[in-house]
């Protein structure tokens, strides 16, 4: 383990694909979605053991989730806690992170990590990922881990690489966001395509020159910010800095347009948990499909996912296909097949208030 390996942990999402487990005073990164004992961000922090020390893990989310995230992992310091002044997508998030580290340690090698996702085989990953650690401290080079396609999934990104590279560390062709089913198909058969997982690595230089080149606006007010960084300043610094900052993902601000992007491949058990499908299809099932989180009485119930408060006994008869979830205030019932409605259902009832969402 290496005292120069840095991890920033992204936890400022509120979930809304997830709803109504998901709540945006209380997003799914911080529930025990699988009934694992751990939480996913915590889930994430430890699966970094042996890769960075705990001292070097930085987690940037928002004011609100503060307190639960000092909660869920005690060991941070709050200069390890890093407070967006509001959302702007990844890319002036990991920027923030960047700059950050880069006042205490300039030439860190760094992991980007989004806080809800899953992944199964752990001692793979850190494996893959000290791979990609070596190539990005290195050379001067952007590394993202692309995970071995199982389907032909509308709801990934995708990456092309180049195949008839040798190496372990594949150079990038392209990026494509969210293809539509029958381009998926014609991605999975080609063989030179991967699932984009949202797991960056790199040195702070190689991370800091591509956005001043493909970002400059960002990257200046960062770097006007960071002599704050660390200081009672620093909250009124990024005050100053954000809303210079486009809200824009890291892909597009930088990933895509830059020429020295590489893949490490991985067959890792991954899935970005983001959906009642993701979770039904990585959860165990019964003998006739369902998965069930809570007591029930189940007549010609099959390939449904029931998740509803532990004291609560729920009976249903003659469905199949169907997500019953309850949390709090809310009950959803909707077939598997249109949980992208979810989100129009989140953005209806918060005309009933926001304690609905």
């Amino acid at each position: 383990m290496s005292s120069s390996n840095y991890l920033i942990i992204m936890a400022g999402g509120t979930g809304t694909r997830f709803w109504p487990f998901s709540r945006q005073s209380y997003p799914k990164q911080f529930h025990d979605i699988l009934g694992t004992g751990s939480t996913l961000i915590q889930q994430t922090a430890e699966r970094f053991e042996g890769i960075c020390p705990r001292e070097n893990i930085y987690v940037v989310t928002s004011q609100e989730y503060y307190g639960i995230t000092r909660e869920q992992l005690p060991f941070l310091s709050d200069d390890q806690i890093l407070l967006e002044p509001s959302r702007r997508n990844t890319a002036p998030c990991i920027a923030y992170a960047c700059y950050k580290i880069a006042r205490k340690n300039p030439l860190a090698n760094v992991v980007v990590a989004p806080a809800d996702h899953i992944i199964l085989k752990t001692e793979e990953f850190r494996s893959r990922l000290t791979l990609a650690l070596d190539h990005a401290r290195e050379a001067d080079v952007l590394v993202t881990l692309g995970i071995t396609p199982t389907r032909p999934d509308t709801g990934y990104g995708y990456i092309q690489f180049d195949d008839t590279d040798p190496r372990e560390v594949k150079k990038v062709k392209t990026f494509t966001e969210k293809p539509d089913l029958e381009i998926a198909k014609m991605f999975i058969s080609s063989g030179d395509y991967v699932w984009n997982g949202g797991i960056f690595i790199w040195s702070l230089p190689s991370i800091l020159k591509a956005m001043d080149t493909y970002v400059p606006e960002m990257a200046d007010a960062f770097r006007e910010a960071q002599p704050f960084f660390f200081t009672k300043g620093e909250k009124e610094a990024l005050d100053m800095a954000y809303p210079r900052c486009r809200a824009i993902s890291i892909d597009h601000a930088v990933m895509e347009k830059a020429e020295n992007v590489y893949v490490v491949l991985c067959d890792i058990g991954w899935s970005d948990l983001g959906t009642w499908k993701s979770l039904y299809e990585n959860s165990e099932k019964d003998e006739v499909k369902n998965v069930v989180n809570c007591r029930s009485m189940l007549y010609n119930v099959e390939e449904s996912i029931l998740k509803m408060p532990k004291d609560k006994l729920v009976v249903v008869k003659d469905l199949k296909g169907y997500i019953i979830a309850e949390h709090d205030n809310v009950l959803m019932i909707c077939p598997k097949e249109d949980e992208q409605l979810v989100r129009e259902f989140v953005a209806r009832a918060e005309e009933f208030g926001r304690g609905y969402i």
